[in-house]
């Protein structure tokens, strides 16, 4: 195993001593508090991986952290395929490893349905604001402090998202500001959000469908979603739609991983789960961990690895310094707070002794049933690593990310164009009032073009406003873009600064896994492609299975895109999934009978 939790005497948050909870893993009783999730729980008494792959019977567990990528599904009371990184725990939850495939047969379960004093009824608003994270949070309060009825609506306990998470409140934490970044800005307006009697809030809800908006002539609502409440993954979630006037969309992102042989070893996570892990549950994901990638995330992450008492042993970022320095020179004047912020976080690894090299990656992860090392080596100016410069180094752990890929589910499905954003991933079109080429659908965040939480917050203002015009039918009242238009400055310089190089396309081998559900191999897929002509789409797919698996190419469509482009070409991933989310079809036709 490498997580462990680090003692509460020496956590900065001065988190308290949560109850315990009964619970069972494998039919033993083990050590649970309220708050964890299952991941934590399994993750803290030394169980890294709890399931087995499909097709060559692999150990996974968590990898992601956020709810993405499927790989640490496990069984909870009988019901299988309950991600464990999303669901928080109860007491008696009887939690069982998840071997292979389970059959819908297997996995009725004895899960008990989610309270019927859930809403189930059909509901409505005037703004409908999905994500309460930076962006929504903004628009949510903005579109209430224009006049309109609020619904915001988030599949996490608490509001915050993945940037401003917080610790269940069954931690008692007493200091909570020491791990959360600009914590008195968001802690007020969390409290506007919480008191504002226009804004309604669900947690704990998921949108998995928006309907085809109609004609506004119609007076019709411009939209109509389709939510789930309820514990995730639980049985019995209850489905039920919302008609809104106007939508909102701030449905984030979630971390960009490049290939590399034992990239899908346990052991190896992504940046944001280490995140995740680190701040909502103080879990450290090793004892000894690596951090790479590229981008100025990974420097928050590492912070947050030390705050639980993890030994960084590097950061290693992918780009050299000169191209980092040339990227924000390109603008001077938004280059400056992030100058600040840098500095800071450089004094932090230095008091911490952690190396911070530019130009360096992590190439190949090495071990059995876990990570027992990594080559790391130094990289050209194509992101080729140098020959000769490759390194070994012992590590229980290592946390990759390169930048971000937009969640763009619910807007595909609500028929909004798609544009290419500053760091060459797909994101949503918008004019300067937000607005998505779909009338009525309004679009802030990352899913707008990754530019961080300073420009999702005004976009989110600035989204919520025009979404309120728009239902309140108060008309195209002039709005102050000043600070989007720096915020995408500011994005647009961070893509120059960080940019991800073609190169790393030969860290790679024919036998190196691309797509973590179904396993299949660099060689598999190149091979298919050669002797059909495919490329990207949905024949591909097929052909190949790359993204057929339970995350539906989440983790791999852009990689295989990229992978499959011509030179010069800008991959497109596929990025249309009818069903944005999980959901259970029992849940779906149970709800068909009661409507």
């Amino acid at each position: 195993m490498s997580a462990y939790l680090r003692p509460r005497a020496g956590d900065p948050a001065a988190v308290g001593v949560p109850p315990a909870v009964d619970v069972t893993v494998d039919g033993h009783p083990v050590t649970a508090h309220a708050g964890q999730t299952v991941a934590a729980v399994l993750l803290a008494n030394g169980r890294d991986t709890w399931r087995t792959t499909r097709v060559h019977g692999r150990p996974r567990g968590t990898f992601c952290g956020i709810g993405a990528c499927q790989d640490c599904l496990v069984t909870v009371n009988g019901l299988a395929d309950v991600r464990a990184c999303q669901r928080t725990i109860a007491t008696g939850d009887a939690i069982t490893t998840q071997d292979g495939a389970v059959l819908p047969a297997t996995s009725v379960g004895v899960e008990p349905p989610v309270s019927e004093t859930a809403v189930h009824a059909a509901m409505s608003a005037e703004v409908v604001v999905v994500g309460a994270g930076p962006a929504g949070v903004a628009a949510a309060v903005a579109a209430a402090d224009a006049g309109a009825e609020v619904l915001l609506v988030d599949n996490g306990r608490g509001i915050g998202g993945q940037y401003n998470r917080q610790l269940p409140a069954e931690f008692a934490a007493r200091r909570p500001d020491r791990i959360q970044h600009e914590w008195k800005a968001f802690a007020a307006q969390r409290e506007v959000l919480g008191g504002h009697p226009r804004i309604t809030y669900l947690p704990e809800t998921s949108i998995w469908a928006i309907e085809d908006p109609v004609d506004e002539r119609q007076e019709l609502p411009a939209a109509r979603l389709w939510a789930q409440r309820g514990p995730a993954d639980a049985a019995g979630r209850q489905t039920f739609p919302i008609d809104a006037k106007a939508v909102v969309l701030a449905t984030g992102a979630y971390d960009r991983v490049l290939p590399f042989p034992g990239w899908d070893l346990p052991g190896v996570y992504t940046a944001g789960a280490a995140q995740a892990l680190a701040k909502g549950q103080r879990i450290a994901i090793g004892k000894r961990v690596l951090v790479a990638g590229t981008g100025p995330f990974l420097l928050p992450v590492a912070e947050s690895l030390l705050g639980v008492g993890a030994d960084v042993v590097a950061l290693l970022e992918a780009n050299s310094l000169t191209t980092v320095r040339k990227g924000w020179a390109t603008d001077p004047l938004v280059a400056p707070s992030k100058l600040r912020e840098a500095v800071g976080y450089g004094a932090l690894l230095a008091r911490h002794r952690v190396p911070l090299r530019h130009g360096w990656t992590v190439i190949a992860a090495h071990g059995t049933c876990h990570v027992e090392a990594v080559t790391i080596a130094r990289l050209d100016s194509t992101w080729r690593p140098v020959p000769g410069s490759e390194r070994r180094v012992e590590v229980d752990a290592v946390c990759v990310g390169f930048g971000f890929t937009a969640n763009l589910e619910l807007a595909v499905a609500a028929r909004c164009n798609l544009t290419t954003g500053p760091d060459g991933g797909p994101a949503v079109a918008v004019d300067d009032r937000q607005q998505t080429t779909t009338p009525g659908i309004y679009a802030a965040g990352e899913l707008t073009g990754i530019g961080g939480a300073a420009l999702s917050t005004a976009e989110g203002t600035l989204a919520g406003t025009a979404a309120a015009q728009h239902a309140l039918s108060s008309g195209d009242a002039p709005l102050d873009p000043a600070a989007v238009v720096r915020g995408r400055r500011l994005a647009v310089a961070l893509a120059r600064a960080y940019p991800v190089r073609d190169g790393w396309k030969s860290w790679s081998d024919a036998d190196t896994i691309v797509c973590r559900c179904e396993e299949v191999t660099r060689g598999e897929l190149e091979a298919v492609a050669g002797e059909r002509g495919l490329d990207d789409g949905r024949a591909m797919r097929l052909s190949s299975r790359a993204g057929l698996g339970m995350c539906q190419g989440r983790v791999c469509s852009r990689t295989v895109a990229a992978l499959l482009a011509a030179p010069g070409d800008v991959p497109k991933a596929s990025m249309k999934r009818p069903i944005a989310v999980p959901v259970r079809l029992r849940d779906l036709a149970q709800a068909e009978e009661t409507t």
